[in-house]
């Protein structure tokens, strides 16, 4: 069964799904789900599930509340750093092999050689599959009908999206048949796409974990990937060093040549 809390409690007392026969209970986007006002749905299933000899806590970041599930819960836990996996009786090693290989890039531009800068390292970079966050969703159209008036195959999904489209954006991405999409933190989670080349943060994101959550879309499957988040002003310079510190992230500044290409800035 894969359920959202709510429904899955509504199916519940409604007498429509029984949990006696549940072994394994996983907890996906444990973080956001549980930061969503969700901690007593969650605590309330994991509690009916009197058989379950299973729970694993998926996220890219551990927040106290996934903490305080796992302390309550769990038994014999083991967390994987590098992969933020708090799982039972099962373990990956944090070693170099599972990193993601992502190249980070900083940029600083002026506000308004933001979409340009975008547009040239698109079409020198030639990706076939890249995704554009923004914070908002106002933003996030706006770029999305901007790239479009440059001759751009692109399209957007944010929270004014309706739920069908979104999911047709996200097949036609999958597909191959959309190269590039812009979307906001929404989609950052359960883009199940391995080869996603390039992520680029046109903000910087608000929250030191949207920017994991972002970059990670990229460098899967033991595939090369490159981040690219553009400065252009000093509080976002701010927020940016304060992410890379705190999540441990080497971004490395950089400059955009007339060529497009992009080079390490001497340090």
């Amino acid at each position: 069964v894969v359920a959202t809390p709510g429904r899955l409690m509504d199916h519940y007392k409604r007498k429509t799904l029984r949990l006696d026969k549940i072994r394994t209970v996983i907890l996906d986007e444990a973080d956001r789900m549980l930061d969503m006002g969700f901690f007593d749905d969650v605590t309330k299933i994991i509690e009916k599930i009197r058989n379950r000899r299973n729970l694993g806590l998926f996220s890219a970041t551990i927040s106290q509340e996934v903490m305080t599930v796992s302390w309550m819960y769990q038994r014999d836990e083991f967390y994987n750093r590098h992969h933020s996996t708090a799982v039972n009786n099962s373990t990956v090693k944090p070693d170099a092999e599972n990193r993601p290989d992502i190249t980070q890039y900083s940029i600083t531009v002026s506000p308004l050689e933001k979409i340009s800068t975008v547009l040239q390292l698109l079409r020198t970079m030639a990706f076939e599959r890249t995704i554009i966050f923004c914070n908002t969703k106002v933003m996030c159209q706006h770029l999305c009908d901007d790239l479009r008036r440059a001759g751009v195959a692109v399209d957007c999904i944010h929270g004014d999206i309706p739920q069908k489209k979104r999911e047709q954006v996200m097949a036609r991405f999958r597909r191959g048949e959309l190269p590039i999409f812009v979307a906001t933190d929404v989609a950052a989670r359960g883009i199940d796409v391995d080869d996603v080349d390039a992520v680029f943060n046109y903000e910087v994101p608000e929250e030191n974990e949207y920017y994991i959550h972002r970059i990670g879309r990229t460098g899967r499957a033991k595939k090369h990937g490159v981040a690219y988040t553009l400065l252009s002003d000093f509080p976002s310079r701010l927020r940016l060093d304060n992410i890379a510190r705190n999540t441990r992230s080497h971004i490395v500044p950089a400059t955009l040549g007339d060529d497009g290409s992009v080079t390490p800035a001497a340090q």
